[in-house]
């Protein structure tokens, strides 16, 4: 274990970027960067652990005990990321990896070291601002981007870029906000105003060491350099602990003096002056700037009332990202929840405490969402949470019958099938209650999914034809209506019913690329894979595997991609292909265990799997077999559905 320790703004995170890149080949399984600093609590540190080493966890163990078992066998470097503000929960956590994976390295940054056994602690110092001079030579690169004219090498404006460099005793941080204001101010005035004491300029009177008040000094000075709508937008933007795009920021921030115009206006002055930075189309605030930020925004007495327009934000988010699931942004909303995850959560959080029924409808929204692309375990503790706290208020509605919904659904990828078909009962009876017939729609579509994992085709078939109703109705009429059709078509494949099967799925797929949507349509190319199979069709169902891998892939949801790669694997085989049919089962393994379990699917699979599986290992005998599957099983998951859906093999 590495600990890179060192004052707020001195660089830590870049030479940590540096280190992990120099020392990448060492690792046979990769560097892994874990990026902290957006936690508020230590409630999602295990999560983003999960998510950077890829584990999207679908079982029910504590997500610590699924994180330790997914990394046991690794050699890969681990780099926490600001960790300062979670030492305790950090300590914890490290202490276990270390224990339970011995060749995992770790490398963190931190305000102060962990005090973990065999902690190593290497002390980041701010850039020397004599000798090679590395603060003067950051100060002139940001300058010369701030002001193109200005000419550093002339003898007195270099005396003052160095004097400036002193000042701010070569922080990083500080000579890039200082580099920054060149492009508003003339140097002179730059170093003039250097001199003034931070106590003036926040205030607080706070006793801060040396480096912690040269730097609070800086901020303090670009903020008092800012436009007072541009220190209004710094001290709101302070509330979102993520990324953010100009809507979001609008949103959340325009009131009062500031209107939408003027949050865009003010957000370029802050881009200009490095408070914020732009990553693609998204805005990043550093946490340091954020504490700030967040200081201001108490002084203006502002903290509750944004958290609130903050959190509202979010549930207008995941109403409209509901909407948009059916249709040609289905994949965009995906990607916008996975951007948005960290503020979803401090949303959620918020609205636990100040109104559980708002709660209730965001977790409802984006549970879906979360429980198809590896947050499941959150999805199921928000929901429990939200149901928990509404039901204190006995509430019922809409919103509760969309909760149990999406917890049933997070509960059942879990593999508790009693507990999902207890959740899809009540939900049904809620439904039938409000009178909500979509709502009864997505009812029938958990009880009949659980019906089908248990090997209930037939009654599965059934609930599906009882809350559909009779034909003919618009499968696309809405998306619990769409996933009712699914559940129909995967009971008609297991029941054997292979012609109608194939016409339901065909219609099925049609309406998917029409609207655009990914979801469904891999599953109709999955049951389209599975007849073809049964029909001794094998090229025609590697295509249809082939299809719903790049389906899920574009979603992210790797439960989906392991059942795609198995039934390819089948295919494959089916065509006698022993050789490339186990580097496909392997590749399928290595991403069963990201979402840590052994192989699943509806039953029908299994015999499928067991079958073709036999062929492959009689084609190229069980020791060639063995050994190519275990290659594959042993890879980067990642890389090797990639080279699948080139056509590598």
């Amino acid at each position: 274990m590495i600990t890179l320790t060192g004052p707020g703004g001195v660089g830590k995170t870049r030479i940590a970027m540096r280190a992990a890149q120099a020392a990448a080949a060492r690792f046979t399984d990769g560097v892994h960067w874990a990026p902290l600093w957006p936690l508020q609590g230590d409630q999602l540190l295990v999560a983003a652990v999960c998510d950077a080493v890829g584990l999207a966890d679908h079982s029910a163990r504590t997500p610590v005990a699924a994180l330790c078992e997914w990394l046991a066998d690794k050699d890969l470097l681990l780099v926490l990321d600001s960790c300062e503000h979670l030492v305790a929960a950090c300590r914890d956590l490290v202490g276990d990896l270390l224990t339970a994976a011995p060749g995992v390295t770790v490398m963190v940054t931190t305000r102060q070291p962990l005090a973990v056994a065999g902690e190593w602690i290497t002390e980041i110092g701010p850039l020397p601002c004599t000798g090679t001079n590395d603060a003067l030579t950051l100060f002139t690169e940001r300058a010369g981007t701030a002001a193109p004219g200005l000419r550093l090498a002339d003898p007195l404006n270099a005396d003052a870029a160095a004097l400036i460099c002193r000042r701010l005793e070569g922080i990083p941080l500080a000579l890039e906000l200082a580099g920054a204001q060149l492009a508003h101010r003339p140097l002179a005035q730059v170093v003039e105003r250097l001199g003034s004491r931070l106590d003036a300029l926040d205030g607080t009177g706070m006793p801060w060491t040396p480096r912690h008040r040269t730097l609070r000094t800086a901020i303090g000075w670009s903020h008092e350099l800012c436009a007072p709508l541009e220190r209004l937008l710094w001290a709101r933007l302070s509330v979102f602990r993520g990324t953010f795009d100009v809507g979001s920021a609008a949103a959340v921030c325009a009131d009062g003096p500031l209107t939408s115009d003027g949050v865009r206006t003010a957000l370029a002055g802050l881009a200009a002056k490095s408070v914020v930075s732009r990553e693609g189309n998204r805005f990043r605030m550093l946490d340091t700037l954020r504490e700030y930020g967040r200081m201001w925004l108490a002084e203006l007495d502002e903290t509750v009332t944004v958290a609130d327009r903050h959190a509202e934000h979010f549930v207008g988010f995941g109403r409209r990202a509901e909407l948009g699931w059916l249709g040609p942004d289905q994949v965009t909303w995906y990607g916008r929840v996975a951007e948005s995850y960290v503020d979803l959560c401090t949303a959620l959080d918020h609205l636990l405490g100040s109104a559980p029924a708002r709660a209730q409808e965001l977790s409802a929204a984006i549970g879906f969402f979360w429980t198809c692309c590896g947050h499941l375990h959150e999805a199921r503790d928000y929901l429990e949470r939200a149901l928990a706290a509404q039901a204190a208020q006995d509430a019922e509605g809409t919103a509760r019958t969309r909760a149990l919904w999406a917890l049933g659904v997070a509960v059942l990828l879990q593999g508790e099938l009693h507990t999902a078909e207890s959740l899809g009962r009540e939900c049904a009876r809620t439904a039938r209650d409000s009178g909500d017939h979509d709502a009864v729609l997505a009812a029938g579509y958990l009880i009949g999914l659980t019906h089908l994992m248990a090997g209930r085709p037939l009654t599965a078939h059934t609930v599906a034809g009882q809350v559909l109703g009779p034909p003919p109705d618009d499968p696309f009429d809405s998306a619990a209506r769409l996933r009712c059709h699914l559940v129909r078509l995967f009971a008609l494949t297991a029941l054997g019913r292979l012609h109608e099967a194939r016409d339901a799925a065909t219609v099925l797929r049609h309406g998917c690329v029409e609207r655009g949507e990914y979801w469904s349509r891999s599953y109709t190319d999955y049951q389209l894979a599975l007849i073809e199979l049964f029909q001794d069709r094998p090229e025609e169902s590697a295509g249809h595997a082939r299809a719903m891998l790049a389906a899920k892939r574009r979603i992210g949801d790797n439960f989906g991609i392991a059942l795609g790669l198995d039934l390819l694997a089948a295919a494959v085989a089916a065509q006698g292909d022993g050789a490339s049919a186990a580097q496909v089962y392997g590749s399928g393994q290595a991403f069963w265990r990201t979402v840590g379990h052994p192989q699943r699917g509806t039953p029908e699979l299994r015999a499928v799997r067991e079958q073709c599986e036999r062929r492959a290992r009689a084609a190229i005998g069980d020791a060639a077999y063995a050994a190519a599957f275990q290659r594959a099983a042993e890879q980067n998951p990642e890389l090797l559905l990639a080279r699948i859906l080139a056509g590598d093999f």
